[in-house]
């Protein structure tokens, strides 16, 4: 399986521009950034084709939802705002071409019933899709945890699984998180065959701690052996806390490279 770093989270101590050739003199097959837009399309096109390396992921953007507000897709008052972000992320992508756009579900807000920000989530889910698709890139959601994020309104594999089933739209699949999965104690081999099939983009941290692999508890080898089983042929996307400088915690790299892992 090839590797891509996220540059969102790793080579952070340099200025993004520059990040993605640091990640291809580590190793890594390709990048991914969360939220690419404060760099120009055009500058980061240039970037990663001086680099010679492949953009797997971006995400739409999504608000105040970083900053601990409810973001933008699956809040109703909130839909003008969603649209915006869908064109800004239509127009930046056209320009880098990922291969997947991540479109997070948001925080439930209070006054607002689950069941209609469900609905809201999957109205904008399917519209994503099919925009996406005139480009050619797959639409992703994800779950996170509710511990390091209170209140995010999709968290298990059986919410994606529910989600996925109501959008049925087939440019749109799951992304999974394996740290997110982890900091709740869940039975993540079991996620996998739940989603299998519509597993679109993988990432990975160790847990605790959401470090390099080796800094926590967690043991890949089982994880990866599932996703194999369940036939996924997609990426995983590196998207750690370095412990020190990005460069010394990617020891690890090398060693999945050679194992096969």
């Amino acid at each position: 399986m090839r590797i891509t770093a996220n540059l969102s989270m790793l080579f952070t101590e340099l200025p993004l521009g520059e990040r993605v050739q640091a990640a291809a003199a580590a190793g890594f097959d390709g990048v991914e950034i969360q939220f690419p837009y404060e760099l120009p399309a055009i500058r980061l096109k240039e970037a990663l084709a001086r680099a010679g390396m492949p953009l797997l992921l971006i995400n739409l953007p999504a608000g105040d939802l970083m900053t601990g507000g409810a973001g933008l897709a699956s809040v109703p008052a909130r839909q003008a705002e969603f649209d915006a972000a869908l064109q800004q992320a239509l127009t930046y992508a056209a320009m880098v071409r990922p291969a997947c756009v991540n479109l997070l579900p948001g925080r439930l807000v209070e006054g607002v019933a689950r069941e209609t920000a469900l609905q809201v989530l999957a109205n904008n889910l399917r519209q994503a899709a099919a925009a996406f698709q005139v480009l050619g890139i797959r639409v992703l959601c994800e779950a996170i945890n509710p511990l390091d994020m209170p209140g995010f309104l999709i968290n298990t594999p059986e919410h994606l699984d529910e989600l996925l089933r109501v959008v049925d739209h087939p440019n749109c699949q799951a992304q999974f998180d394996i740290y997110h999965m982890a900091r709740q104690g869940l039975d993540i081999e079991a996620g996998i065959r739940l989603l299998a099939g519509r597993i679109g983009h993988v990432q990975f941290a160790d847990c605790p701690g959401r470090g390099e692999p080796g800094s926590g508890g967690l043991d890949f080898a089982p994880l990866l052996e599932a996703l194999r089983q369940q036939d996924y042929r997609g990426w995983l996307g590196a998207e750690y806390r370095p412990g020190g400088p990005t460069q010394e915690s990617c020891s690890w790299l090398a060693k999945w490279q050679s194992s096969g892992l």
